[in-house]
């Protein structure tokens, strides 16, 4: 009898330890991400960035974060990680009812064993060959004293206007936008998509005069109503112009971290003569997400 409770009693202990032993095996085993990435600028409230890895053609979240520090780690499913064949980082609504990845896609890069390096060419844009002309003039009035106070960005050295700005399309949910840095402060020209066009804003702006919305072009005269701690109108010569690429939607009203052309306006720039614009701080983001 008690050989028999003995045997009954080593017998249960080796059912149990075969049944955690198959529960262990059943929970899935976790890894750690790792970006590493350069240039990414605060998104403010409204919006965050999502990481996604590419696992059998469909994207699988690997988290959000708005810190902008890295190194940053985050903590998937092993057997998932290991089969992505790709990152791709986008921005967000902070609150968000759509579970897919967003078109505003920022960077993006193949894996190559246990790193892919990411970068924003192929989903923004590539501004290797960016280049930019703008005038210094004031149309949207008939005052000839303050023609100082406007920057549009097209070439007339042929005497006629022509398109100034020479800027690769965007992917989707990106937009550009002009500025003039003013006192230290960024004041908008408008957003566009179309070089050879008037922006967004050229018949709402509240800054232009009131004999009309200018020539086709982006550009803007700062005439009236000028952002507090500013005078309008004002003289552009000495300000830096600015072209920036900006997620659209853009909850911000600063400049976004693309700025692919830039300018410091010359003390002695001529009014209504064509100006070369130069190369901006930041054309392109990078960086490294390991796995």
């Amino acid at each position: 009898m008690m050989i028999r409770k003995m045997f009954l009693a080593v017998l249960a202990i080796g059912i149990f330890a075969t049944s955690c032993s198959s529960d262990d095996d059943n929970n899935p085993s976790t890894s750690e991400l790792v970006l590493n990435l350069n240039g990414l600028e605060d998104l403010g409230n409204d919006f965050v960035y999502e990481g996604w890895i590419i696992v059998n053609g469909a994207p699988v979240s690997t988290g959000r974060f708005s810190s902008v520090t890295f190194p940053q780690s985050f903590t998937l499913d092993t057997d998932q990680l290991a089969m992505a064949a790709k990152f791709v980082l986008t921005i967000e609504p902070n609150v968000d009812p759509d579970p897919a990845p967003a078109a505003t896609k920022i960077l993006a890069g193949d894996f190559a064993g246990d790193a892919a390096n990411v970068n924003s060419l192929s989903l923004v844009a590539d501004f290797s060959n960016a280049s930019g002309n703008y005038i210094l003039a004031t149309p949207t009035d008939t005052d000839m004293n303050n023609e100082e106070s406007g920057v549009w960005f097209l070439d007339n050295s042929s005497g006629a206007a022509m398109t100034g700005l020479n800027l690769p399309e965007l992917g989707d949910g990106w937009i550009y936008e002009g500025w003039a840095v003013i006192n230290n402060t960024p004041v908008s020209t408008g957003t566009f998509t179309k070089t050879n066009m008037a922006d967004d804003n050229a018949s709402t702006s509240p800054f232009k005069g009131d004999a009309g919305n200018g020539p086709g072009f982006p550009g803007e005269d700062f005439l009236q109503n000028a952002p507090t701690g500013l005078t309008f109108p004002t003289d552009l010569k000495g300000t830096t112009l600015v072209i920036t690429v900006e997620p659209s939607p853009d909850n911000s009203a600063q400049p976004f971290t693309f700025k692919p052309l830039a300018h410091l306006v010359p003390d002695d720039a001529v009014n209504h003569t064509t100006i070369a614009m130069g190369v901006g701080p930041l054309i392109s983001l990078s960086g490294t997400v390991i796995r």
